[in-house]
This record gives structure tokens, sequence and C-alpha cells, in this order.
């Protein structure tokens, strides 16, 4: 059994479909993200739907080095593009609204932002991360409008499909809102990159497994997979502290991933393959704070088990192998 011929063409010999790969071979040139961190929020944060925010979150540890508070978009894409440039011979960018929910406003005010970053010099492309309930109608048509000038790939948390996480990470949103937020991107053809951790206490095998026939079946083109991480200044480390958040270590975490991808649609783009954050603000695990390592662990483990994305993929997918009740109302 080997990865077959014309996915071992078409990845560049890699086992899963790369993004960086997608990008290299839509512009022909070095294109790299630059993170955006501006005046958002999130509605679990100002009281709409709860407060305090996700109990892993703390939005420094994907916050731009010598990030200084009020920079415009305009400011941050310039110190940014000078570093890519600089470090990895930046030719091309596309600019990444990152922080907090980057819908979470007035459509006005939205389209200004990203007009902003379309007017930057060498920005060929939007990245625009929210959550599932900031994902309004016109919202959406703004995004629709967009995508028809430029690259853009909205970038959707959902991070567990099973709603008893949801509620315990005080994410304020359930499956169905998820649900009900892609059907209505899908109705404009925008292009979904859907964000997951894998790890969360109390959630099994199973359940974690059950989730790329969900994205399959939603027709997402893109995901975020991102190991369980505790930062400090958070209620995930007070947690951990007590003892109640188990983690992986990096064999555990790279053999259930390597599971999940194999169960995806190889159409899917793999924006990421584990979570990373500042060695300043990492509490645990320690493996996580090396990316390189877990890069280089994560290609050696997919061919010492030579395997590849989408190896057991298919549409008849069961959506509930194990009776598992994860979501109320939540239908395709």
């Amino acid at each position: 059994m080997n990865l077959p011929n014309y996915l071992h063409s078409r990845w560049r010999g890699k086992r899963f479909n790369s993004f960086n790969r997608v990008l290299r071979d839509r512009f022909r040139a070095r294109v790299y993200k630059i993170g955006l961190r501006l005046d958002f929020t999130c509605p679990n944060r100002d009281g709409k739907v709860a407060v305090g925010g996700c109990i892993y979150c703390n939005n420094t540890s994907h916050t731009v080095q010598n990030y200084q508070p009020r920079t415009s978009v305009t400011g941050q894409l310039e110190q940014g593009a000078r570093a890519l440039m600089r470090r990895h011979k930046a030719e091309k960018f596309v600019a990444y609204f990152q922080s907090y929910s980057n819908t979470y406003e007035s459509v006005t005010k939205l389209a200004s932002l990203y007009r902003e970053a379309l007017d930057f010099p060498g920005v060929v492309g939007l990245a625009i991360a929210t959550r599932p309930d900031c994902l309004g109608d016109d919202v959406l048509d703004l995004l629709a409008e967009l995508s028809e000038r430029t690259y853009l790939w909205l970038e959707v948390g959902l991070e567990s499909m099973v709603d008893r996480t949801l509620a315990w990470v005080n994410r304020g949103h359930t499956l169905s809102d998820y649900i009900d937020a892609v059907a209505r991107a899908k109705q404009r053809q925008l292009r979904i990159c859907t964000h997951l951790i894998l790890g969360f206490p109390g959630e099994s095998r199973a359940e974690m497994l059950a989730t790329p026939a969900l994205l399959n079946r939603l027709g997402i083109d893109g995901v975020k997979l991102h190991n369980l991480h505790v930062i400090k200044n958070t209620q995930l480390e007070q947690f951990y502290k007590l003892g109640q958040v188990p983690l992986f270590s990096r064999e555990e975490y790279i053999n259930l991933m390597i599971d999940f991808v194999e169960r995806l649609d190889p159409e899917m783009v793999i924006h990421r393959l584990s979570g990373e954050a500042q060695r300043a603000i990492t509490v645990a695990p320690e493996w996580s704070i090396d990316k390189r390592g877990v890069h280089n662990a994560i290609v050696k483990a997919f061919e010492a088990r030579d395997t590849w994305q989408g190896r057991l993929f298919s549409l008849n997918q069961d959506l509930n192998p194990t009776g598992i009740a994860w979501s109320q109302g939540a239908t395709l």
C-alpha cells in the first residue's frame, strides 16, 4: 500500500493537501499570511451570550510580536510584510484577520477594514477568522462580494462538534449554529476553513473521529487542527493545575491526528496540523513549543504508517457511529 501516484504528484510528495502547496500553485510565488489584531471582541466576552470568553483563550498567543494597540490595518501589514520579506523572502501576502471574532461589527466598518487590507501592495487575499454566531446574512453578503475580487477564506471556529464540550469551554454557541452558518456561507460559494481542537477532557476517541464525516458531508474546504494546549492567564490553566485537564503526549496526538486526517476528503485543504504558542506564555505541553520538531515527527509518522489524507475517506461515513448525542437540533 503506497500513496497513489496522482496524489504524490499533486501534493508534491506530501501525505496531505497542504495549504502552503495550494498557495504556491495558485500564485506561483512565496505567499505568507500576515496576522492582524484589531479592536474586535467576541459575543462570549462582552455579555451578549456569555462573559469571560473561551476558557482556553489568551489572544496574546496568536498576536504578532511587537504589536502596538490601535495600530491600523495598513500599519500592521507594513510591519508584517517587512519581517516576512526579510526572514522568508515573501513575495505576496494574505491579510489574516486573526484575533477575536473578525466579523463581529457593523458591515460598514468591516467593509472599510477589509478593503484597506486589499489596497495594501502585495496582498492577494483575505483570511477572516470568526465564530458561527457572528455570521449574519449581511456579513456573508459582504464576504461573497469580496470573494469575487480576491482569494478569500472564511475561517470558522467550531473547536468541537460535541455540545457539552462547547458549553464547558464557554463557547456560547452550539453545533447547530455552526451547521446553519456553514449552510448559508455555502449558498454564497464561500471557502470555509474550520478550526478544531483535539483533546478536550471528557471527549472520547470515537467522538473526535466522528468529526471528519461531518466536515466531509458539509463540503468544508479546509481545516485547522490544534492539540489542546494550556496558555498562561486562562481559566484552563487553573483547571490544569487542579489536575483536571489531561493532555496528549506528542506521540498520542500525532497518532490521533493522523487517524483524523485519514478520514478527511482528500480535496480538503490542510491549513494546520498542530497548535503552537509562544514559549513565554505556554504552560503545557512543552512539546508543542517545538514547531519544527513536531512538523518533522508528523511527516515521519505519516510515512511510517504508509498512510495519507483521505485513505479512509467515504461520503457514506456514519455521522454517528456510536450513537453519540452530539447536538440537539443539528440536522444535515
